[in-house]
């Protein structure tokens, strides 16, 4: 049987398999949910959300004025005349009084008199727009067009000053020829009624509307705003649109997760490994139904929505990468409830990753580490280069290739059906690798294979401090980045030394160390090179990558942290790992505070 046709028969077979047994308990309960999802949306869209309904209490003696807060559901409006209201006045919220507001000196007399300057704001705007001459009730519209930033953020490396002089005592006058500005045209190319249904909708539209106009609005009447509706730019909205995406494809994975669990806790995969098909044909075949279904799902939300179809190349990556974890989560578990542990753990993680950084679209290069900022750049109509989505995607897809040749090489008897803890397991994954033949070899290639990783988590620690104020933040990130690839340097060493105590002399050690160095410097370099380079140009890329002219300089480094570790090891066994991964940490973090502070001074 050729491969092609063992992936599309393993394919079909878990197709089948899933909607015979977990569909059986799991899609009923899911379509029920959907409906009733379904329901409560539209029962909501419909009625509203009442749950702040009354919570402020307001007293009013004149009944016009009482028109303007009476469609807020918000307010308890009581009318009565001024006297009784006066005396009374310490049951109220807020007072009006021969159109005097009086508000409690409390934190929700406050709130109520914030709600209602935005009625009054609400019940002008409604006024305006029904004057006859609308240009007469606005007289200022603002005509949008947004520059992209072309903010140097190299130049404080060099001492350059971005901002302004602080001790500024006069404005800066023009140097050179001062040219006119062309005066755009009187006319608009808007409707006078197309902008009073505009501010009709701006005024007491859904709230939804906000996040579907984005990419279902009218650019031209996009545009257009009045001073009182200018908000900055920010992806908020956009990010809620991507959210909608990422939901169900990491929700998909998880089917893909319980039906690797559900073959080893009934042992049904006996069956499966004893046929005469490769373990690469099986995950591959298995993982292809819910690849295609969640490329499916991600397609038919962008047709729905009206997105750019193009948003579907950035979320492939994420896809693979969702499957090759929930692969290898689905191998070491040993239960559902450590499955749901470690899924959970997961998710937090890569929600984290995925969306942190893009809330700095448009706004910093750090946020082009997540393919999901090209989805809100591709939303927000700007578009991505093919540059950017090697920046964006080359870690997705490479941690997922890796993932998966791990699990490929794992799916086997003795590694699915072990009953070892999750970190015993994960440890026996890693030592599978390790070939008994050429061990420094499978040393060289394992460091090498671990710089996505090393370089992912090394992203996560930029993006967790980056908003906290320098020098701390520089110091947090570089003894998080020195523990990060040390820990991923030794983790060879140490399983091989856990699987075979007698690997471990000080020979071993020795070309174990310089083939872990070698590795894990061309790694390294390789992939700064060939997609961070964007990263690499700020201060913060800077201190996660350091010395990348000198070479030997970091070779050494590289050498010298795993002979600490494994010298621990090697002395004090298994329980020296943990002292031994600290002092490399502390030398390599020394390493890079010195090259940080000549960069610095």
């Amino acid at each position: 049987m050729s491969l092609a046709s063992s992936i599309r028969t393993i394919a079909v077979w878990e197709m089948n398999r899933s909607m015979t047994t977990m569909g059986r308990h799991v899609l009923p309960l899911a379509a029920g949910l959907l409906v009733l999802l379904v329901l409560v949306t539209a029962f909501a869209a419909q009625s509203g959300v009442h749950m702040q309904d009354g919570i402020y209490r307001i007293g009013i003696d004149d009944p016009d004025v009482a028109r303007v807060v009476t469609p807020d559901n918000r307010f308890a409006t009581y009318l009565d005349d001024a006297p009784a209201l006066w005396e009374s006045r310490f049951a109220y919220d807020i007072i009006i009084l021969h159109g005097e507001v009086y508000a409690a000196d409390t934190d929700k007399g406050r709130a109520a008199l914030k709600a209602l300057e935005r009625d009054y704001e609400g019940y002008v705007s409604h006024v305006a727009t029904r004057e006859p001459d609308l240009f007469a009730a606005y007289p200022l519209w603002i005509d949008l067009q947004y520059v992209k930033s072309e903010i140097d953020f190299l130049a404080t490396q060099s001492g350059q000053q971005v901002g302004a002089p602080a001790d500024a005592r006069v404005p800066p006058a023009p140097s050179g020829p001062v040219e006119a500005v062309t005066v755009p045209p009187s006319a608009m190319p808007v409707s006078e009624d197309d902008l009073r249904e505009h501010l009709a909708e701006a005024g007491g539209g859904h709230p939804l509307d906000r996040y579907t106009g984005i990419i279902s609005g009218d650019p031209a009447m996009d545009r257009f705003r009045t001073p009182s509706e200018l908000s900055a730019p920010l992806p908020f909205d956009a990010l809620v649109l991507v959210f909608v995406f990422i939901f169900p494809l990491y929700f998909t994975s998880q089917f893909f997760m319980m039906s690797v669990m559900n073959e080893r806790v009934g042992r049904a995969g006996e069956a499966l490994l004893s046929t005469p098909v490769r373990p690469s044909a099986i995950i591959i075949g298995k993982a292809l139904p819910y690849f295609t279904i969640m490329l499916l799902v991600a397609a038919a939300i962008t047709l729905f929505a009206g997105a750019p179809l193009t948003i579907l190349f950035p979320l492939i990556p994420v896809i693979l990468f969702f499957l090759a974890n929930a692969l290898i989560i689905g191998m070491a578990a040993r239960s559902f409830k450590e499955l749901s542990f470690v899924s959970i753990f997961f998710s937090t993680l890569a929600t984290s990753y995925l969306f942190f950084p893009t809330v700095f679209a448009n706004t910093h290069v750090i946020s082009i580490i997540s393919p999901l900022t090209l989805v809100v750049l591709d939303i927000q109509g700007n578009g991505f280069t093919a540059m950017e989505y090697v920046y964006s995607t080359a870690l997705f897809f490479a941690t997922s290739i890796i993932l998966f040749y791990v699990g490929t090489v794992n799916f086997r008897e003795e590694r699915l059906f072990s009953e070892k803890p999750l970190a015993s397991r994960l440890m026996d994954f890693i030592s599978g690798g390790i070939s008994r033949a050429h061990p420094h070899l499978s040393l060289f290639l394992l460091s090498a294979f671990t710089i996505p990783f090393v370089f992912m988590a090394q992203m996560m620690t930029l993006v967790l401090f980056f908003n906290i104020p320098m020098p701390l933040s520089l110091v947090l990130l570089t003894v998080s980045a020195a523990f990060i690839e040390e820990f991923a340097k030794s983790i060879g060493i140490y399983a091989a030394a856990r699987e075979r105590p007698g690997f471990l002399t000080v020979k071993n050690l020795l070309v174990g160390a310089v083939a872990i160095g070698f590795g894990f410097l061309v790694g390294e370099k390789l992939l700064l090179f060939a997609t961070l380079a964007q990263i690499t140009e700020s201060i913060f890329g800077s201190v996660l990558f350091l010395s990348l002219q000198v070479l030997w300089m970091p070779l050494l480094l590289h050498i010298a942290g795993v002979l600490i570790t494994g010298s621990f090891l090697l002395l004090w066994g298994r329980r020296g790992y943990g002292p031994g991964l600290v002092a490399a940490s502390v030398v390599h973090s020394l390493y890079n505070l010195h090259f940080l502070t000549g960069v610095l001074l």
